[in-house]
């Protein structure tokens, strides 16, 4: 029998090749076949092992669908033991919404469950990202990020593309796919459940968080909006990051606005961009949300800036 301080060093050995087991998050039902592993936090932090985006899955006659598999392995094997307190039938299919890692270097447990064959399904945009520099970048940042609670991921990326309008189904659920063009990245997917009119959108929208823009674009978000609603009509919008809201592309959409419109405003004025964050700021759809959404503080004037950048090319 090994001494206690064998035993210590060996599970300390553990942790340092993989990273410890990432607490149960119990799921919660949002219709009939879905069901969110919901995150709290928008942000990764060493305290939440980088759990900062929902998990969902979808429950069909032939199997689970997982929308987005989460921020890492562990993470993944967390999912995992939740669904199975929901259901024993085996994980069928994965779908990334996007090539963020928080929203797919969970694959590896899905496939290291179900083998390599599963099928994890992204549009080519984000395939092609997550081959390239993005699976390796997120990977290092999710380890930083979290003080290392995330090693032993590995990069799996998605092996089957999907296209916009393209419908799948799994035993009683069909799985509709909607593309409206560039907003929170060029590759924004949302996947449509049709039976339950239940929508992950992904990254598109969040219900207080502020998102990332770097690589999207206001008036496209807005125009992406418009598409998504009128194709897929009244749903039950489900984020990557914040509660499932039916007002969700409404309620986002108008602090989005917040931002973009002052931001044209200031750039057909003449006016600066200092003058521009100070417009914003005073905007009602942005200031009654600054002081609750997470994120707004250290990343408000980041995302004005790109407002303001993207106004001068559409202005001009």
């Amino acid at each position: 029998m090994a001494v206690p301080e064998v035993t210590l060093l060996a599970q300390q050995a553990r942790d340092f090749i993989e990273g410890p087991p990432v607490p149960d998050i119990a799921p919660t039902r949002l219709s009939q076949r879905v069901w969110m592993i919901f995150s709290p936090d928008g942000f990764p932090t060493p305290q939440n092992q980088g759990m900062m985006s929902n998990v969902t899955f979808v429950v069909t006659s032939a199997g689970v669908v997982i929308l987005d598999s989460g921020s890492s392995l562990q993470i993944g094997q967390m999912a995992i033991r939740m669904i199975r307190q929901v259901t024993d039938l085996p994980v069928v299919a994965v779908f990334n919404s996007h090539y963020h890692g928080d929203h797919w270097l969970g694959n590896h447990a899905f496939a290291k469950t179900w083998g390599a064959q599963l099928p994890i399904h992204a549009l080519p945009g984000t395939i092609e990202a997550i081959k390239g520099t993005a699976g390796s970048s997120w990977r290092s940042l999710l380890e930083r990020w979290t003080n290392q609670s995330t090693m032993g991921t590995e990069v799996v990326p998605p092996n089957t593309p999907v296209v916009h309008a393209q419908v799948l189904r799994w035993g009683d659920t069909r799985f509709r796919m909607h593309h409206y063009g560039t907003a929170h990245t060029p590759s924004d997917l949302c996947v449509e459940v049709v039976e339950d009119r239940v929508t992950l959108v992904g990254d598109i929208a969040m219900t207080n968080r502020i998102a990332n823009m770097d690589d999207g674009s206001y008036p496209g978000t807005f125009k992406y909006y418009e598409a998504l609603g009128r194709a897929a009509g009244e749903q039950l919008w489900v984020p990557g990051h914040g509660q499932a809201q039916a007002d969700l592309l409404r309620t986002y959409g108008q602090f989005m606005a917040g931002i973009w419109e002052p931001c044209l405003q200031a750039v057909k004025d003449g006016a600066s961009e200092a003058q521009a964050k100070a417009a914003v700021l005073r905007d009602p759809r942005v200031a009654s949300r600054a002081a609750t959404m997470q994120g707004f503080e250290g990343n408000i004037g980041k995302y004005v800036s790109l407002a303001y950048l993207e106004a001068e090319k559409e202005a001009f």
